[in-house]
């Protein structure tokens, strides 16, 4: 089983315009994708990627050859942020949806603090916590105070 989570740089760093509640979303991400990776025997992960993707190259993919688009405008737009999810079949899951991405990314963290002993957690910024205690995981993460 392989993971690959894209994010878009720009808005990583808080340029773009994003806003900080997107930046802080996009970090919190990170921080779970970096744990992720971290203990990724634990979930039975072959490999975890992390692609900060940048204006020249937008939507790449790093391992996973699936890459999310949208319309605007009537323009094909390729989405910066998603996570792909490829299992033991071959099949392939593309969350695109930031709060979806976040709430898997924060489902496999709580899983590896289940099977893990000592202190793996996550402190998620204020928004990125709203989001999963919507989501009602359980998940072992923190706010940021």
């Amino acid at each position: 089983m392989r993971l690959e989570l894209r994010v878009c740089q720009h808005c990583l760093e808080g340029d773009h315009g994003a806003g900080q509640e997107k930046t802080d979303l996009l970090q919190d991400m990170v921080a779970c994708a970096e744990v992720i990776e971290e203990h990724r025997q634990v979930l039975d992960l072959e490999e975890v990627h992390i692609r900060r993707v940048r204006d020249d190259e937008p939507g790449k993919p790093a391992a996973l050859p699936v890459v999310a688009a949208t319309i605007q405008n009537d323009q094909i737009v390729l989405n910066d942020t998603q996570l792909v999810a490829e299992g033991q079949d071959g099949n392939m899951l593309l969350y695109a949806n930031p709060d979806d991405i976040l709430t898997v990314l924060a489902g496999n963290v709580d899983e590896i603090s289940k099977a893990v002993p000592g202190d793996v957690s996550v402190e998620l910024s204020e928004v990125g916590a709203q989001i999963i205690s919507q989501a009602n995981l359980g998940a072992n993460v923190n706010k940021q105070q």
